[in-house]
């Protein structure tokens, strides 16, 4: 195993580690459950079909709310980078948003729109995008003047432009925005179950909270972390340091 993937398994691992000692130091073992004891119900729930299920739900909550707020965010962002004008009228907005609770959007949208579907992924969309559009726009902001000056000495199509003079600087910026898109976003998607879903890993934290499972508050919350931090590892880095390569070149 080469360094970086040794540095995380030992951090991992040294955090499990905390878990025991804690959970050994504890007078109860309903309130911190050691780390084995959670294989037993794991499994059951696995086998049950209720895990995947609502893991599954959980996902499609999260791609849907991710693809919408990088696709909107980008495009703002990238508009309100390379124009001025539109940066001094939008700005104001974007504090706004930027400083407005992830709570009060949620319950917004579930009292304006519903206890549905659409509400779910509306309050999580909106919550993501001024954060997309910040990044994205101090990218914009960055681009290098004189590859616009080549661009237009040879005429480059705008569609030629876009694609090899502009995503390329604005690559590491997309990058950074997905990265932190996917934890922000997810950790958002089950405060909209908690609050108002009938599916999901946020509902069934809920339903274990009111009947004081911490085991079970467990085995849900894991099972989605070790989803997430698989994407972070497998896509979401080895992309970043991809996207990077060009200006280390």
């Amino acid at each position: 195993m080469s360094d970086r993937g040794l540095v995380p398994a030992l951090s991992l691992f040294g955090l499990l580690g905390l878990w025991i000692v804690a959970a050994t130091l504890g007078d109860d073992p309903t309130v911190l459950p050691q780390p084995w004891s959670l294989v037993g119900p794991f499994l059951q729930e696995v086998q049950s079909g209720d895990l995947l299920f609502h893991l599954g739900h959980t996902l499609v909550r999260v791609i849907w709310a991710f693809v919408l707020a990088m696709t909107i965010g980008m495009a703002l962002g990238l508009v309100m980078g390379r124009f001025p004008a539109v940066d001094r009228w939008l700005d104001p907005w974007l504090v706004v948003f930027l400083n407005l609770p992830a709570l009060v959007l949620i319950v917004l949208c579930y009292l304006w729109i519903g206890l549905n579907e659409t509400a779910a992924i509306v309050a999580v969309t909106l919550n993501k995008v001024p954060n997309v559009t910040t990044m994205i726009r101090e990218g914009a902001r960055s681009f290098n003047p004189d590859l616009d000056a080549m661009a237009k000495v040879y005429r480059m199509p705008p569609v030629a432009r876009l694609r090899h003079v502009l995503l390329p600087q604005l690559a590491p910026f997309i990058a950074a925005a997905a990265r932190s898109g996917v934890a922000v976003i997810w950790k958002i998607v089950l405060v909209v179950e908690f609050l108002g879903r009938s599916s999901g890993i946020g509902f069934k934290i809920h339903l274990y909270f009111q009947l004081f499972d911490v085991a079970m508050v467990l085995v849900y919350a894991l099972s989605f972390i070790m989803v997430m931090l698989l994407v972070e590892w497998s896509l979401l880095q080895p992309w970043e340091r991809r996207v990077r390569r060009w200006r280390t070149a």
